[in-house]
């Protein structure tokens, strides 16, 4: 710890970029702060479901033995679909039910909570329900720490690193990142259905924890974009991925675009009887480096 701060490093978020960068740097012998504003990491988060985890062969040695895994994703297929019709290219391989793994379903809570305990045991210290409200400035502009919505809450690094999501409001504030046009975004809908996971093995032609990850090109009415329909142990997550912009120039609502979708020919008998359990949505930056920050 600096004689002048209160930690080394700040780190802002803890999703899983906030809980590597944690991991990290805590790894390196430096004091570190991670800040979640939810309950818990993964507690405010969601995503389609898919992991494609490799990153975590040099991280977290053997992470397949411990992750919150629903199921390995051993059959990847790609859908593309008329109003009525569809076509199916179809990979599968045993080979990707066994370590290392090539991805896997998960939970976003279950997973985020994981890697952030990680982040504990290399060092790092979590703070949870905890939202930071802004930067703190040296007199020469430079970014010495953060406010956050505790009493007495300011907290002071020597580097702040902003996991604060795709509108990085900390990044704004820095003049890293500036307005963003909507085209740049996709909005990502996902529902969850329930199913018996005996149900789920018959319908989809799989066995133990072998899962399948299902992209859809067309079936969103329209809008630009696509849809998607994984597996988990006992639910299905399916949704669409939709182009900002043209979703509201065409002012269609995702949810009807999913309930068009469930209802194809190709997917209704593959989600038949499921039972909601979850709906959400999150925006998805897709600009690559267009939206980098620039570094002066």
């Amino acid at each position: 710890m600096s004689a002048t701060t209160d930690v080394d490093v700040i780190v802002v978020g803890g999703g899983p970029a906030g809980s590597c960068a944690a991991i990290t740097a805590a790894r390196a012998g430096l004091d570190v702060v991670l800040i979640e504003r939810g309950p818990f990491p993964g507690s405010k988060n969601m995503y389609g479901g898919v992991v494609y985890p490799r990153i975590l062969d040099d991280l977290i040695p053997n992470w397949w033995e411990e992750a919150p895994v629903q199921r390995w994703v051993t059959r990847r297929s790609t859908m593309l679909l008329t109003p009525t019709q569809a076509l199916t290219v179809d990979f599968r391989s045993e080979a990707w039910g066994a370590p290392p793994y090539n991805g896997a379903t998960a939970y976003r809570p279950d997973w985020d909570h994981w890697l952030a305990g990680h982040a504990e045991a290399a060092g790092a210290q979590l703070i949870t329900s905890t939202v930071v409200t802004g930067l703190l400035r040296s007199a020469s502009g430079a970014v010495t720490g953060v406010r956050t919505d505790r009493p007495d809450g300011d907290l002071t690094a020597k580097v702040v690193i902003a996991c604060d999501g795709v509108n990085s409001f900390l990044a704004k504030e820095a003049g890293l990142y500036e307005h963003t046009d909507a085209k740049h975004f996709t909005l990502g809908v996902k529902e969850t259905l329930a199913l018996p996971k005996e149900v789920i093995d018959q319908r989809f032609g799989v066995r133990d924890r072998h899962g399948v990850d299902i992209e859809i090109l067309g079936g969103t009415g329209g809008v630009n974009g696509g849809g998607f329909l994984y597996t988990n142990l006992d639910t299905l997550a399916v949704g669409v991925v939709l182009k900002l912009s043209k979703l509201g120039a065409q002012k269609t609502r995702p949810e009807d675009i999913i309930a068009g979708l469930k209802r194809h020919p190709a997917i209704a008998p593959l989600v038949q009887d499921g039972e909601l359990k979850e709906y959400s949505a999150h925006v998805i930056p897709e600009a690559g480096l267009a939206m980098m920050p620039k570094m002066t």
